[in-house]
């Protein structure tokens, strides 16, 4: 009987010891509130919405300890929308990120569903990633700093800190046998947050977007390639064989003032290379940039103000389209984990674009996340609580 008693007891010493090496997380975010849309393809909208200043979720995260400084690592993270319980991201269960992994003191690489590195390094500086939302961020999301889209069979390399340095890139397969570069994703970028300031620089360049299993159209069930991307500002030029991204920001902070800006450079190339165009064997490129402005009033007080421009491609001559965009934010911290918000996004657009069938049509407003404008103009704003866990 001592015997036995003393094996039980080194056992659950054993397994402390384990237990101690190792650590699983619960983790969440649940955003709701009430949105006024003027122009909903010609109509006043009024209505709940779950996740625009940051996507509802929950996830699990853990880390074994392996010895010799190597760990063991995984996330799973769900989207779902809180008024109707729906799963986000088209219905994949972890939709958001799915991948494990291995870090030591060279870096972390990971395998699985995950983010580029625009989204990494650039992201985190335009005014939709801080304070304003998705619907703050820039038009379409059309260089995807706001997370629009995720890359599916990736391979994911970040590196240590070097003094506020870091860098990473990400590839992933295609996994169409007999055509390696159908689907085919990569991205790279840089990093410095020290001090003060923070810089940061991304590149991403997709095969085949729009086709099923591509960056625009991997978040489900299959869609048909035109209905992959549902934003007019960008809608018409998804056939392309390749869409690349090239963004660049910066952020200064001086007392309690943050001063930011981001530009990026999207092309679409080989029109038509995946869907019919009557623009077939054309590129386009979009150009943006934004300036954005917060201040923390007091600690649990911030305030935003953000101005996107937009300009589009020239095709066969007609006017490029034109999008100009002003944001404000309030954001006030009840606590550490709860804060109520309030964003207004105004957008007002310029010039001529293509639909999906080639068609040259007025450019019309369309400000991120929301169905398109009937006219050249749409404003939006939300009043909504934001709670983390």
């Amino acid at each position: 009987m001592k015997k036995s008693l003393l094996a039980l007891a080194a056992l659950g010493a054993f397994a402390g010891v384990a237990h101690a090496q190792s650590s699983v997380t619960l983790y969440g975010i649940i955003d709701e509130g009430f949105n006024i849309n003027t122009n909903s393809g010609g109509k006043h909208l009024y209505n709940l919405s779950s996740g625009v200043l940051q996507g509802s979720r929950w996830g699990l995260r853990g880390t074994e300890d392996l010895g010799g400084g190597l760990k063991a690592l995984f996330v799973l993270e769900n989207g779902f929308d809180v008024n109707n319980g729906k799963l986000g991201q088209g219905g994949l269960i972890f939709g958001r990120q799915a991948y494990v992994g291995l870090s030591s003191q060279f870096g972390t690489v990971t395998l699985g569903r995950q983010y580029d590195s625009v989204v990494d390094y650039v992201g985190p500086l335009e005014a939709g990633d801080q304070w304003g939302g998705y619907i703050a961020a820039h038009p379409g999301d059309l260089d995807n700093l706001n997370n629009a889209y995720r890359t599916n069979n990736t391979v994911k390399y970040t590196s240590a800190n070097y003094g506020g340095l870091t860098f990473g890139g990400t590839y992933s397969f295609g996994s169409i046998a007999g055509n390696y570069s159908q689907n085919q994703i990569f991205s790279a970028g840089v990093g410095y947050n020290n001090g003060p300031l923070v810089l940061g620089v991304g590149y991403l360049n997709a095969r085949t977007p729009s086709i099923s299993g591509g960056l625009f159209n991997n978040g489900g069930a299959a869609a048909t390639p035109q209905g992959a991307v549902t934003s007019s500002v960008y809608s018409g030029f998804t056939s392309a064989n390749t869409y690349q991204d090239i963004g660049a920001g910066g952020a200064y902070t001086f007392g309690a003032t943050t001063i930011g800006a981001t530009y990026s450079n999207i092309r679409f190339s080989n029109l038509g290379a995946t869907y019919a165009s009557p623009f077939r064997g054309q590129s386009a490129t979009f150009n943006n940039a934004e300036v954005n402005f917060k201040y923390q009033l007091t600690p649990a007080l911030l305030v935003g103000a953000a101005y996107d421009y937009t300009r589009g491609a020239e095709i066969n001559g007609n006017s490029r389209a034109q999008y100009h965009q002003g944001a404000v934010g309030v954001d006030y911290f009840l606590s550490k984990r709860t804060d109520v918000y309030v964003t207004g996004v105004y957008q007002h657009a310029l010039g001529d674009t293509i639909t999906t069938t080639g068609a040259v049509v007025a450019a019309t407003a369309n400000i991120n996340g929301l169905s398109p404008s009937s006219n050249q103009n749409q404003f939006t704003a939300r009043v909504g609580i934001h709670h983390k866990f």
